[in-house]
This record gives C-alpha cells, sequence and structure tokens, in this order.
C-alpha cells in the first residue's frame, strides 16, 4: 500500500471516537490478526500483538487510547506525521503502517467496522515522537519505543557476534559517543575535570539505582587502575551506550545550559533507561555479571584470530581512548 493510499483516508471517521464503538483492547480483530500478548508492566508492552506469521505489531486504536488520546481524528495527525517522517527517513510506509479495518460491538449485538492501522515498532516510535507532548504518557512512550527500536538496531547489528565480539564492538561504540557526549557537556557549561566527574556521576547513578562510578567499581571487585566499562558483558554496555547517545541528543536538542541542568539531565535520560529495562523483566545493571576479562585481553586474542582470516565488517578493534572520561582510572570510567 503506498503513502497516498494511506494518508487518502485521513477524512475517514473523523469524529469517531478511538474505540470506534464498544471494543476493548482485547476486542475482536480483523481476519488473520494475533492475539494481544500477555499483559507486562508497561503499559505499551500490555498492547503489543503477535500476528500468526508471528511478528510483532500495535493497533494504533490500542496506542490512541494509552496514549489518552479521546478522538481518533486528533490521533491519526499523529499517524500522518509519522507517516511523513518515515517517508523522509528512506524507510518503505507500507512496511511500517498497515491500514486494516476491525470489527466492533455498537450495542444491541450489532457491529461495525473501524479503521485502524497495524504499526511496527518504529512506526510507534515516529508516532510517539509526533504525539501530544502536553500529555506526561507521550514521553514514557517516547523513551520506550527509542529504547525498543535501538534495542533491536544493535541486535541485527551484532547478529552473528560471539559475546566478546559484541563486547569488543560495544565498547568501541562507547568511547567514540561518550568523546560525543563530553562535547555537549561542554557547551552545557560543564568544562572543569571534576564537574564532568560529577556530571557522570549523575548518568550512573541515574541507571544504576544510585551508585556511583565508584560504588560500580567497588561491586565489580576491580583494581584501581582497572576501568568499569573495560569489565562489563554487552547487555551492560549496551545499556550505557543508550545512555550516553540519548543525554548527548537531549542537551543538543534542549540547548541545555548550566552545569545543575546538565546533571539533572543526566540523571533522568539514565532513569528512564533503568525504568525501561525493569518494565522489560530485565535484569538490573548492577546485577550483571562482571566478565573475568577485560576489553584489553579479549583485543589481544581477536587481533591473533584476525591475522588467520578476514577482517571483521564492524570496528572490534577499535581503541579506545586511553581516558576518554577526562578523570582519574577508576573514578569515572566512560
Amino acid at each position: 500500500m503506498s503513502h497516498s493510499d494511506m494518508s487518502g483516508h485521513r477524512a475517514h471517521d473523523m469524529h469517531s471516537d478511538i474505540s470506534g464503538g464498544q471494543a476493548s483492547t482485547a476486542g475482536t480483530l480483523s481476519e488473520g490478526a494475533g492475539e494481544v500478548t500477555a499483559p507486562r508492566t508497561s503499559p505499551f508492552e500490555q498492547i503489543r500483538r503477535v500476528s500468526q506469521d508471528g511478528y510483532e505489531y500495535w493497533s494504533a486504536r490500542d496506542l490512541a487510547r494509552v496514549l489518552g488520546y479521546a478522538r481518533w481524528d486528533k490521533f491519526k495527525n499523529a499517524i500522518y506525521k509519522a507517516q511523513v517522517a518515515c517517508e523522509n527517513s528512506g524507510q518503505a510506509v507500507e512496511d511500517h503502517f498497515s491500514q486494516v479495518g476491525n470489527m466492533v460491538q455498537i450495542g444491541s449485538g450489532a457491529q461495525r467496522r473501524v479503521e485502524d492501522y497495524h504499526l511496527s515498532r518504529y512506526a510507534c516510535y515516529l508516532v510517539v515522537q509526533n504525539a501530544d507532548p502536553s500529555k506526561e504518557i507521550v514521553a514514557l512512550g517516547q523513551t520506550y519505543f527509542a529504547v525498543q527500536t535501538r534495542r533491536q538496531e544493535q541486535a541485527d547489528e551484532l547478529a552473528g557476534l560471539t559475546e566478546e565480539q559484541k563486547r569488543l564492538y560495544l565498547r568501541s561504540q562507547l568511547s567514540s559517543h561518550n568523546r560525543q557526549l563530553a562535547d555537549a557537556a561542554h557547551l552545557a557549561g560543564v568544562v572543569q575535570a571534576m564537574d564532568f566527574a560529577i556530571f557522570q556521576d549523575h548518568g550512573y547513578m541515574g541507571l544504576y539505582g544510585g551508585l556511583r562510578a565508584r560504588d560500580i567499581h567497588a561491586r565489580k571487585r576491580l583494581k584501581k587502575s582497572q576501568h568499569i566499562l573495560d569489565y562489563m558483558g554487552s547487555e551492560e554496555l549496551a545499556a550505557n551506550l543508550f545512555r550516553a547517545t540519548q543525554t548527548e541528543a537531549k542537551l543538543r536538542r534542549e540547548q541545555i545550559r548550566g552545569k545543575d541542568k546538565a546533571n539533572q539531565a543526566h540523571y533522568e535520560v539514565g532513569r528512564k533507561v533503568r525504568q525501561t529495562i525493569q518494565e522489560l523483566g530485565g535484569t538490573m545493571p548492577e546485577d550483571l555479571p562482571t566478565p573475568s576479562e577485560s576489553i584489553q585481553q579479549l583485543r589481544r586474542r581477536e587481533q591473533k584470530r584476525l591475522k588467520q582470516g578476514p577482517q571483521p565488517q564492524l570496528p572490534l578493534l577499535a581503541e579506545p581512548a586511553a581516558r576518554d572520561d577526562h578523570e582519574p582510572v577508576g573514578h569515572n570510567d566512560l
């Protein structure tokens, strides 16, 4: 279905409510649609569906209700903007927005067909980015789908790699993005080395439930010369990578100025990432196992292995900055 096909239906059902009748989240679906998955902590997980072919999707009607929209026509504006953003990003709109019709109860046993969309995770991400920002639940949705979308991107990037190779790749990515985060923090007014140490601790406290860098270092039982990021598994590195990229984006997007505001922004992003991990039933980062081998040990072994075969497509062996945290080793590792 083309972009014009979907957007051309914007006038249809413009004055109906979100449900289109008396349908509930678990109401009757069109033929071939899947079942609503079992309830989970996150409201967005609760409405996630799985088709008979095993593909996950979200009903636009369900999503509108969770986001607090009372009128379908208002929510369709967000869908339309999301479709435009999808097309502008080079993605095929029909791959992410599938227009369907659902049968719902309208009273006295009668039914009628109402317009709906089956949305991919990426489509949901675009929709919540274009939803009403005054609704508090929208901010939660933006975080949830941003995390989920990034998790899928990372899964695609890392498919086929061993745990050791994933660690090498993510550590390299984190080193690069931490330097970008440092630049954004500097623009916000975090200039002195001690200020940056405090800024970093705020991010860790948000993600690790109040633990500072030195607390994480002690929890991992590392020596003074060892960096905490060099002793993280791929799951823990991925959580920190998302914290860093989203904090940098927030600092730049909102043009945050002042050390206190920058610290608070870093803490809030870390806390949101932690909250999402909890809602997904994941393990808190401080409870994840500490690898016995450091990144440096893995890099040396990988270099030996590569002498016997082709070079990898991912930058597995990129050398992180010796101290990309601008702080003494063991205090505020990046």
